[in-house]
């Protein structure tokens, strides 16, 4: 009996010195929050003094890379293949041999057609003669003369016909992958090899109107491709379209990059960017900045009762450039924020720390929200 008593006396001592504990730290929590607003330990942040910047206005769209010039070879007529004069990915001139057909009915008919022209020319020859003489009527001289001319112009249709046995490249450029051999049987429209003059891209974009006092011909133009990321390349706008979309209130321009390097492929997603103009602004850096929503702030120090305390202060933000935001309104130049850290603060929580300095960067040029 005495025993059991005194299990059950330490099991109630053990629960209340729990409880004492739970209660203690409970009162030091609060007291140490209550601390935070009001000069206790104060959070060691990183402050920086809000300064100006060069920000550049600048129009962004997306646009489809494709070549100066850009074909699918094709054949007009079904026939067999005999031979192919270029290789994968080779470099080809303008008039240059790609594929030679089948032709032997061609050749058959040119050499028959010839030996008819041959013969009207001789029977025209005689008459003529004998017309010059005075020995045959001048009329039958004329009937002869037609026939040659006849005869030429039938060799001339069957030359042509041949002519479409032999393809040659339309311009100069670089062929694509084929898969055609000698052998291969081929119908009209097939394609048997892309050709590409890749030499100058061209890439068409569309800019809402209200940009139109500032497109012109000549303009500078930047282009970004997706498929190279940190490569930029420079061109310059070619054409401007003549009407603008009724249904988008878009209008159409046309610039073009050199490519002697070949790294632009036709077909690649591309983002060409017109410099409007730059500007000086107030302009903080992307890490100070906190967004939730369409809202921006950030955390201004400012003197409290026991020191310096973080006071959450929303900003109205513009573009975003280089790492750094720009302010449109809720800063001055001279005022100090808290530039990093920002999960560590409270609005209205001691801080402490030394001051950053100016200038860093961070993060990639974007439309703030």
């Amino acid at each position: 009996m005495i025993r059991r008593h005194f299990f059950l006396v330490v099991a109630l001592v053990a629960v209340v010195l729990m409880l004492v504990v739970g209660g203690l730290k409970l009162a030091f929590a609060n007291k140490d929050k209550q601390n935070a607003g009001g000069g206790g330990r104060a959070t060691n942040v990183a402050q920086l003094v809000v300064g100006q910047r060069p920000f550049t206005d600048r129009i962004e769209v997306l646009g489809a890379a494709k070549g100066r010039q850009s074909v699918t070879i094709t054949s007009n007529t079904a026939e067999m293949i005999t031979a192919v004069h270029f290789t994968d990915g080779e470099t080809v001139s303008r008039g240059q041999v790609l594929v030679e057909l089948k032709a032997d009915q061609e050749n058959a008919g040119i050499a028959e057609a010839k030996a008819r022209l041959a013969q009207a020319e001789r029977d025209y020859q005689r008459w003529k003669t004998l017309a010059d003489k005075g020995i045959a009527p001048r009329a039958t001289a004329e009937q002869y003369l037609a026939a040659y001319e006849t005869a030429k112009a039938a060799v001339g249709s069957v030359q042509a016909q041949k002519l479409d046995r032999v393809i040659r490249a339309p311009f100069s450029g670089r062929v694509g992958i084929s898969d055609v051999a000698p052998g291969t049987l081929i119908s009209p429209g097939t394609a048997i090899v892309s050709l590409d003059d890749v030499s100058v891209i061209r890439v068409d974009f569309s800019v809402p109107d209200r940009y139109l006092s500032t497109l012109r011909v000549g303009l500078p133009i930047a282009a970004r491709p997706d498929a190279l990321p940190g490569e930029t390349f420079q061109g310059r706008i070619a054409q401007i379209d003549t009407r603008i979309d009724p249904a988008t209130r878009a209008i159409k321009a046309r610039a073009e990059f050199p490519n002697a390097s070949g790294r632009l492929k036709p077909g690649m997603l591309v983002k060409v960017a017109i410099d409007q103009g730059v500007r000086t602004a107030v302009a903080v850096p992307e890490a100070a900045v906190q967004f939730e929503g369409t809202q921006a702030s950030v955390y201004r120090v400012a003197k409290g009762p026991k020191g310096m305390v973080a006071r959450r202060t929303d900003v109205d933000t513009g573009i975003i450039q280089d790492g750094f935001v720009e302010i449109r309104s809720g800063l001055k130049p001279g005022d100090k924020i808290v530039g990093d850290g920002l999960n560590r603060v409270q609005d209205g929580a001691a801080i402490g720390g030394g001051k950053k300095p100016d200038g860093q960067k961070g993060g990639e040029a974007r439309k703030a929200g």
